[in-house]
């Protein structure tokens, strides 16, 4: 009986893993099922769209003639808002600065017609500005002597015949005793010979005694007119006039004038010192002139002649000085190798000061030209060189081209032609209105 319960429990046994495989498997299989059903449901809900969404192609195919037109709209936008800058720019060209006669004249414009001319071309060389040797003068004394007083400084301004310095001299005292002691010599010669005539008449004193008294006489007139043309050459003419006059031996200073006007530009001399003869007490240039020296080159020695026409290009602010070549050297220096020519400019202001170096442009040649402005006549807006012309609506600015220019003149090939009225003065004015809009009347939109 035990090994029947035994066998019965063994078959038990192994039927119960089988058992639970398989109870295992029937759990697992309807979970494992609701996913498929669900994908199931998913593709058919998609194919369901996709039949819908392809059953209506004309409203699709509508949505999309929509966009298209919205796009082409669009595009026409772009396009007139690329038309209206274009507009806009052609506009900026266009615009007219509108002026009455009165705010004309106020603001100092005027107006010239577009017509041929000359450009004068240039080489340019080297230079320098030194004083004009003709107006330069070293006051020395006329004597030498002791500085009593001094009544000018270095860089005074002084007037033709102005007294510089009061020397006390010796050696005029010497010279003024030297015309005194001959001009008493004189008188007594004088009274001695009218002596000895008389005598020499009444057979009291002998002819030789009277011969004697005419020749101390002669001796004595030389002597006066040599102590007189001394006191001449020294400068003195005034002084022997008053020695004639009043022989009063106080008269030992002298002063020292300027021979002309000008700026002294040097002085040696101080109060208390001695003052030799040879010593140039002062300087004195007119500045009122100039000199310009500039330096040939050999290359350029055949194009360069007297007469010539030079600008003279100082820089630093300096504005520019012209004038004609007066001289020109006849020789080319060893160590330079360059020849010199010479100008001569006014300078009433003093601007030009000798030192300093300047580029000369000589002119060489001369250019017929079919249109020709002057500089200052051409203004710079935006990059472009611009020209105003003037028109019915007023005073519209226009690009021009220009080519070859001068010191004062510049030649234009395009954008304003022969016969047109253009601003040839005040065109910064016009510019600078033109920059703010006022009394702007244009085309932009």
């Amino acid at each position: 009986m035990r090994s029947h319960l035994f066998t019965a429990f063994a078959r038990f046994a192994s039927l119960l893993p089988m058992a639970a495989i398989a109870l295992l498997l029937l759990g697992c299989t309807p979970n494992n099922a609701a996913p498929d059903d669900m994908a199931r449901d998913t593709t058919s809900e998609a194919q369901d769209d996709h039949d819908e969404h392809a059953s209506e192609p004309d409203a699709h195919g509508d949505d999309k003639d929509d966009h298209e037109e919205d796009g082409h709209g669009h595009g026409e936008e772009e396009d007139g808002h690329g038309h209206e800058e274009g507009g806009e720019g052609h506009g900026e060209e266009e615009q007219v600065v509108r002026l009455s006669d009165a705010e004309i004249k106020e603001f100092g414009i005027e107006i010239q017609v577009a017509g041929p001319g000359r450009i004068d071309q240039y080489i340019e060389l080297p230079g320098e500005i030194v004083l004009n040797a003709d107006r330069l003068a070293h006051v020395p004394p006329r004597l030498s002597g002791i500085v009593r007083e001094v009544f000018k400084s270095l860089g005074d301004y002084v007037e033709t015949g102005e007294t510089l310095a009061v020397i006390e001299s010796r050696d005029l005292a010497d010279a003024k005793s030297e015309f005194l002691a001959a001009r008493a010599r004189l008188a007594l010669a004088q009274a001695s010979l009218e002596r000895e005539e008389m005598l020499w008449k009444k057979k009291i004193s002998a002819e030789k005694d009277y011969l004697e008294a005419k020749r101390a006489l002669t001796e004595a007139e030389i002597a006066i007119k040599s102590a007189e043309q001394k006191l001449h050459a020294l400068g003195f003419s005034d002084l022997v006039k008053k020695l004639k006059d009043h022989p009063d031996p106080s008269f030992t200073y002298f002063e020292i004038r300027a021979p002309f006007s000008g700026t002294i530009i040097e002085k040696h001399i101080t109060l208390g010192e001695t003052l030799e003869m040879d010593t140039a007490a002062f300087t004195i240039a007119d500045l009122s002139t100039v000199w310009v020296d500039i330096n040939v080159y050999q290359k350029d020695l055949a194009e360069v002649r007297q007469g010539q026409t030079a600008v003279i290009e100082i820089g630093h602010g300096f504005p520019s000085v012209s004038g004609k070549i007066i001289w020109v050297g006849p020789l080319v220096g060893e160590m330079t190798r360059t020849a010199k020519a010479r100008m001569i400019l006014p300078n009433p202001k003093g601007e030009l000061r000798p030192g300093q170096f300047v580029t000369a442009k000589v002119a060489v040649a001369s250019i017929p030209v079919e249109v020709r402005v002057p500089k200052n006549a051409l203004q710079t807006i935006d990059g472009r060189t611009l020209i105003f012309v003037q028109t019915d609506e007023g005073f519209e600015p226009r690009p021009v081209e220009t080519k070859r220019t001068s010191h004062d003149y510049v030649e234009i090939v395009s954008g304003l032609l022969p016969g047109q009225a253009y601003v040839s003065r005040g065109a910064f004015t016009l510019k600078a209105q033109l920059s703010k809009g006022a009394f702007v009347d244009g085309h932009s939109h």
